[in-house]
């Protein structure tokens, strides 16, 4: 059988982004591919996720796997955001059970010498390789995307995944123009990143800036919006839309929305009619249900769904998804329901309210 090749104008992601009316309310996952589809672990091996990710036979086939069994609107690259810096010679590494470590943190202006900009056509070769062969089965749009300038830099200044964030924030304080330039630097890899991945046929972007939320509004603004400013200049430019997303980031969705992003991801503690009402309708919205409902007896997660679609009716632009990534634990039927209660029950509802 001849697969039907993407059409970008057929796509209700892509529409729903632009903020164009569609037929049905699109939906993905964050973490859609991984340890919770048995697929996954039948071919992942017990490799670190940078061995897998130098195989693109392999990550494509990952990233491949969501779309096969769930019929969403959307593939999201398997990959890491801190996949990029693995070839750069920074001793990266991402532990198991851990997350990205870093023996010698950068955390002076010497140690700042090391960080060097990204060649896609070396240090992103298997990585554009993915996309290829993604791209060439696809008949859903292929979402690429990068980490964000603050999320990227905790792991970097930290040295591994941190609750409290101490230490880049003691940077930011103490050594603002050493961070000033780290984070320049950081926004120069994500665009290189996601413009390679764009030339390779990436349809859409997502900037993973997750631990944003643990800055104040004033360390915010003072140290991470000009950065934010530029790369959302930037990354628009690449002439796809671009979703920006952080976890708990209630107190920065003012001026997260005024950025010039396509879209905002929303994690699952903020409410979402609360958002609709503050920002109004002017910017596509994307997610909200709190991964752990996927947990639930299948009435709750499905009442939980319906509440999301209902309070998302007045945003023309809404694609649902989680507040943050697919749990391991997840069963994947209950995401399978999910993906067919939104198809059939999305529109109905949005239908019901006139926005």
């Amino acid at each position: 059988m001849t697969r039907t090749p993407f059409d970008p104008s057929s796509s209700i992601l892509l529409q729903a982004l632009h903020q164009r009316a569609t037929d049905r309310v699109p939906v993905w996952f964050m973490r859609q591919a991984g340890r919770s589809l048995p697929e996954y672990r039948a071919v992942r091996g017990v490799e670190s996720i940078l061995k897998v990710l130098e195989q693109p036979d392999l990550a494509a086939e990952i990233t491949l796997q969501p779309v096969r069994r769930y019929g969403v609107d959307a593939a999201i690259l398997y990959s890491d955001i801190m996949a990029p810096f693995a070839n750069l010679n920074i001793g990266i590494d991402i532990v198991p059970g851990v997350g990205p470590v870093l023996d010698e943190p950068l955390r002076t202006h010497h140690d700042l010498r090391r960080l060097r900009a990204v060649d896609p056509s070396t240090d992103l070769l298997a990585m554009m390789d993915t996309v290829d062969l993604c791209v060439k089965e696809l008949n859903v749009p292929l979402i690429g995307f990068c980490g964000g300038p603050f999320t990227v830099a905790s792991y970097l200044v930290e040295g591994r995944p941190s609750r409290t964030h101490t230490t880049i924030k003691r940077l930011i304080l103490e050594e603002p123009r050493l961070f000033d330039q780290l984070a320049s630097r950081l926004v120069d890899i994500s665009v290189s990143t996601l413009a390679a991945q764009v030339a390779h046929g990436a349809s859409v972007v997502q900037i993973f800036d997750s631990w944003i939320g643990t800055l104040s509004p004033w360390m915010f603004r003072t140290a991470l919006l000009p950065h934010l400013q530029r790369l959302a200049i930037e990354t628009t430019a690449l002439g796809v839309p671009v979703i920006y997303f952080g976890v708990e980031t209630a107190g920065l969705l003012d001026d997260l929305a005024g950025l010039g992003f396509t879209a905002l991801g929303l994690d699952w503690r903020t409410d979402l009619n609360a958002v609709v009402d503050r920002l109004g309708t002017n910017i596509a919205l994307q997610g909200n249900l709190d991964p752990s409902i996927l947990l639930a007896p299948r009435e709750v997660l499905l009442t939980a769904t319906e509440d999301i679609l209902m309070a998302s009716a007045r945003v023309k632009g809404y694609i649902f998804n989680l507040g943050h990534g697919i749990l391991p634990e997840t069963d994947p039927d209950n995401v399978a329901a999910v993906v067919d209660f939104v198809h059939r029950r999305g529109t109905e509802l949005r239908s019901r309210i006139e926005p």
